[in-house]
């Protein structure tokens, strides 16, 4: 049994265009790192409901994974709950503020690595669970980063997951602002769908829906929780 703590995080055998599409995406989230960590949390009470509800999931006898770990402040909150969680994210910027903060914080159950969550290889039925928070609708093809990411998980594994649905926001937003936005760098792609498109694409995945929540505390929320687990 391999622990996260030791699983490979390996993209040796991507193509040219894979490598550059990384690149791309790094850069991106290079360039607004420092912001990024600067920023505060918008809706903190959603934050820390969803905080409770992860940690009530995990186990010290867990391995975990997250993907598109930002700047670390989820994983150093979640990685004591865990046995081992190895916490990711495509942009070395983001990656060396982790570190930052892991140095300031010692976690002993937790390691950062630089990894686009689309392309890595983090190692065959590797985790109990792989945590997803706020980059689902980043990722380029959302059934390949599904596939991905069950195939990391050991069976009766969970995907933990909260996932801006832009289809549910207004139409203004995903039609106007968002285009608008790229035009001018201000946002990388994003993908448009709702939150029964998104529990359709898990479930193709092979994914049985364990349970849909919404944590937000401000207006409306889009942003569905969604636990869901691989057979076995």
């Amino acid at each position: 049994m391999t622990s996260s703590a030791t699983a490979p995080v390996s993209d040796a055998s991507l193509s040219v265009a894979a490598r550059s599409a990384a690149a791309a995406k790094a850069r991106f989230w290079d360039r607004i790192a420092p912001k990024y960590a600067a920023d505060a949390i918008a809706d903190l009470a959603g934050y820390e409901a969803t905080l409770q509800r992860v940690q009530g999931l995990l186990s010290p006898q867990h391995d975990v994974l997250e993907i598109g770990c930002g700047t670390g402040s989820t994983a150093l909150r979640l990685a004591p709950f865990t046995r081992s969680l190895l916490a990711t994210d495509v942009s070395p910027q983001m990656i060396a503020i982790a570190h930052e903060r892991l140095a300031a914080q010692p976690t002993p159950q937790l390691r950062f690595a630089v990894a686009d969550a689309e392309a890595a290889t983090f190692g065959a039925e590797a985790f109990d669970a792989v945590l997803a928070f706020n980059v689902l609708h980043l990722t380029s093809a959302l059934d390949e980063a599904l596939s991905r990411l069950v195939q990391a998980l050991r069976p009766g594994g969970r995907l933990i997951s909260k996932t801006a649905c832009v289809a549910e926001m207004n139409l203004l937003i995903p039609y106007l602002a968002v285009p608008v936005m790229r035009a001018l760098r201000l946002v990388p792609p994003v993908l448009c769908f709702d939150e029964h498109q998104l529990r359709s694409a898990m479930v193709r995945q092979g994914l049985q829906i364990v349970c849909v929540e919404r944590h937000g505390t401000r207006g409306k929320d889009t942003r569905a929780f969604i636990v869901a687990r691989k057979p076995g």
